[in-house]
């Protein structure tokens, strides 16, 4: 404590009321609207007023803040500087015009005071009437800081109740500032040039194209962002790849505070809990098209929680191409598309590769230089477009008036599945037995050598041939079709409920996302020949697909795509008309379930 402040505090009568002050101002608005602004200068208004009051004042500083929160002091950097000048013995008295200015947190109030205190410097509320080194200054203080938070508290609710009102009437937060829309009023009007920014970058993200890559994408197209400028990043296309915004909905509690005394912005990590509701102005791109793209932005995302509980996200490599998920190659390889051509007008048409066939010599360069260890593939390409023809004619198929057919097979089929699986319970068991008595005999010759029944050798010579029937048992066990390995069975309910499910095949091209449902695996098993699996269960993994080119079980259904049937799909997708009988090949199609 200096010695100014410890005069003051001892009561000596040399200090007078009425002595010089050296002076700071303080006044501060909670927001920075035209009618908070005028209110603020109303205050300075009223400070000029209270000098002429008081003509031993003389005024050092005058301290600001405008459009900050009363409730933390260290939100306020003008607070903090005259707390810093207090410091540094600028003055000895502190005029504001009512505690609710000075702070609004009673703790705050309290604490700041008496440091003041200690500097020297007094407080005066001049419309509270607390001088802060008077004999009951400081429980006046308490008293009134006390009403001043209570009266933030009170804010806080009102502000709450008024956010919910609001969600309740969908009503539009922010100054509309998002790129593909303009604010006009109380809604959004679509952007024309920015909207179609902002559907290039879902359908390319669509199409399988990462947020580098479509970075890369905008530049070369020259698209513009909110500012005006050819100028993106991830974050920004991922920004607007999550925003709901663009099919027409209205999201809240995208951020929360966490209490009405630190007013803390915190950003909702949890996408799940934000609030979102249909809006009244246009969407920019389709529900169907955001929810595509959002599986795909979620699958390549995974989560784990680490030793301490956190749970944390990593980014994981997924396919970016439906078809690329879907061909799996006689050889085992997978599938990677590439472009096939570029038609006059800049379409471009695209194919389907065997990974393996790309990166490894040919088959005929493997023979003639007897190449023998060296792996290889002689798997055809695949035009895009007849794996999208093969599965149009499938669904009309499955879905169409031969579904009846189709229920009768499988029927067929799971009945023949019940009595091998009959059988091979019955073999199992069999076995199992055999197994187990060739062990008993194996214990009962180790009891006979250590009696001393049988010489080491004898034993050891029986025991030999003991594991070697077992291990012959074991193989068969093991080895034997639908024995040692689980497999599915054919479930006819499942299969029947997913055919009477509502599937919309009436249009030229089969949705991506029914394809993606249904078709569990496509392998060309020869050139132009293919054998598709459905799944109408569970859906399974990359990893989990079954191998089309060993298949036992017999096929659902069988065709044979011409070249009459081919040329009709191409005219009802308005494709190119370059299209040569000469050039074409029936395609061989077996599904199976």
């Amino acid at each position: 404590m200096n010695s100014f402040a410890q005069t003051y505090l001892f009561g000596n009568t040399a200090l007078d009321p009425e002595r010089e002050r050296k002076v700071a101002i303080y006044g501060r608005v909670s927001t920075q609207h035209e009618a908070q602004i005028d209110a603020l200068g109303n205050q300075m208004q009223w400070y000029e007023d209270q000098l002429n009051y008081h003509p031993n004042w003389k005024v050092i500083d005058r301290y600001i803040d405008e459009g900050l929160t009363g409730t933390l002091a260290k939100k306020r950097p003008s607070f903090m500087r005259m707390i810093e000048d207090a410091k540094d013995g600028k003055f000895d008295l502190i005029v504001t015009r009512e505690v609710c200015r000075f702070a609004r947190n009673t703790v705050d109030t309290l604490m700041i005071t008496r440091d003041l205190r200690n500097y020297g410097v007094e407080v005066f509320f001049v419309s509270d009437n607390i001088r802060t080194m008077d004999g009951d200054g400081e429980l006046r203080l308490s008293i009134m800081a006390t009403m001043a938070q209570e009266e933030s508290r009170k804010i806080s609710e009102r502000v709450r109740a008024g956010q919910a009102t609001s969600r309740a009437n969908h009503v539009l937060y922010g100054n509309g500032n998002i790129i593909g829309y303009d604010r006009v009023g109380a809604t959004y009007v679509i952007n024309d040039e920015q909207a179609e920014t902002i559907r290039t970058i879902y359908n390319l993200y669509s199409k399988g194209y990462g947020e580098k890559k479509i970075v890369n994408e905008l530049g070369k197209l020259g698209c513009k962002d909110g500012r005006g400028k050819v100028c993106w990043s991830c974050a920004k296309v991922s920004r607007i790849l999550r925003n709901k915004t663009y099919m027409g909905m209205i999201g809240y509690r995208k951020s929360t505070v966490n209490n009405y005394l630190e007013k803390k912005r915190i950003n909702n990590l949890n996408e799940d809990n934000i609030e979102y509701v249909k809006g009244d102005f246009e969407p920019i791109i389709s529900e169907e098209l955001w929810t595509k793209c959002e599986s795909i932005r979620k699958g390549k995302i995974t989560k784990f929680r680490m030793p301490n509980g956190e749970e944390r996200r990593k980014g994981t490599q997924s396919p970016r191409l439906l078809w690329v998920t879907k061909i799996r190659c006689r050889c085992g390889g997978a599938y990677k598309r590439f472009c096939w051509r570029t038609l006059a007008n800049g379409i471009k048409v695209f194919g389907y590769q065997c990974v393996v066939r790309t990166q490894n010599p040919s088959r005929q360069f493997v023979i003639e230089n007897s190449m023998e260890q060296t792996n290889y593939c002689d798997a055809i390409s695949i035009p895009e477009w007849k794996l999208e023809l093969m599965a149009k004619m499938i669904f009309d198929r499955f879905w169409g008036d031969q579904k009846e057919a189709v229920l009768k097979a499988c029927v067929m089929i799971e009945n023949a599945q019940k009595g091998m699986t009959g059988n091979n319970e019955e073999r199992r068991r069999s076995l199992n037995e055999k197994i187990e008595k060739f062990k008993k005999r194996k214990k009962n010759f180790s009891i006979m050598y250590a009696d001393g029944d049988l010489t080491r050798d004898e034993y050891k010579e029986m025991v030999a041939q003991l594991d070697k029937e077992i291990e012959k048992l074991e193989s068969e066990l093991n080895g034997a079709p639908g024995i040692g390995e689980a497999r599915k069975e054919m479930n006819v309910v499942h299969i029947k409920k997913a055919l009477e499910e509502l599937v919309d095949i009436s249009t030229p091209k089969i949705a991506d996302n029914l394809i993606d449902r249904f078709v569990e695996v496509v392998t060309p098993f020869e050139d132009y020949s293919y054998r598709w699996k459905l799944n109408f269960g569970e859906k399974v993994t990359r990893n989990e697909r079954s191998d089309l080119c060993n298949i036992r079980t017999s096929p659902i259904l069988t065709f044979t795509i011409t070249f009459d049937q081919a040329k009709a799909y191409r005219k009802a997708n308005k494709m190119p008309t370059q299209f040569r009988e000469a050039a074409w090949t029936d395609l061989k199609v077996e599904v199976y379930i």
